[in-house]
């Protein structure tokens, strides 16, 4: 069972957020599609279209496909602590929308995430220091929390996680000529979001996203006429 009905050539970046949004409406709201994972490993099994591309972390709670109940083939789904950005990153990114022909990268962090708490606190430890030291520019610029700024103050800790999202849309662009290009052309759009580990809820951030303008401005006129 396919998520979206339309041919494939009809998907915009758009349109690939509304099902994202749509599957986490779903997902709070227990209306899971019923779907025949095997049935879908068959139909599957020569090809696939994910329509998205989903930048998370590993956190064994904040799986992509169920957050948005997705399928097989429906979005690609790229994990790693803290939803870091990276060259193994970017490259997968530009397979998925370049030649994959994903319409829509999401970088999805999530609260109270150890990554980022190891960051706040400034951990060392071996192989996790370098990757902790890309979110360590989040800790640093947060502004709107003063006091206890640290991995004890979850305030702290998911405001450093939204800023962090943001960024690594913004290192996405910068670090990809062919990301870049996609998105200038309409082609793909870019956008951070949060997952609550409380509600299920994922808090896309509209202000901070790429997407085709005129294309959003008219679905947003048809949904208020």
């Amino acid at each position: 069972m396919k998520t979206f009905k339309l041919p494939y050539s009809e998907l915009t970046p758009a349109k690939a957020l509304e099902l994202l949004r749509h599957g986490n409406f779903r997902f709070i709201n227990k209306l899971a599609f019923d779907r025949d994972h095997i049935d879908s490993v068959d139909l599957t099994k020569d090809g696939q279209t994910p329509f998205a591309a989903i930048v998370s972390c590993m956190d064994s709670r904040t799986s992509a496909e169920l957050i948005f109940d997705q399928g097989f083939g429906d979005v690609f789904s790229l994990r790693v602590a803290g939803n870091v950005i990276s060259t193994d990153i970017l490259g997968s990114l530009e397979y998925a929308t370049a030649v994959a022909g994903s319409k829509l990268i999401v970088v999805l962090g999530h609260t109270n995430c150890g990554a980022v708490i190891g960051a706040c606190n400034h951990v060392k430890l071996g192989n996790l220091s370098p990757l902790l030291a890309k979110i360590e520019p989040a800790v640093m610029t947060e502004q709107t929390i003063q006091n206890n700024r640290n991995g004890e103050n979850l305030q702290f800790v998911n405001a450093v996680a939204k800023l962090h999202t943001i960024y690594s849309v913004q290192e996405i662009i910068s670090k990809s000529e062919i990301i870049k290009g996609l998105i200038d052309e309409g082609k793909v759009g870019i956008i951070p979001a949060i997952y609550d580990l409380a509600t299920g809820k994922v808090t896309f951030f509209d202000q901070e996203a790429t997407i085709n303008i005129q294309e959003k401005n008219k679905n947003e006129a048809m949904a208020m006429a």
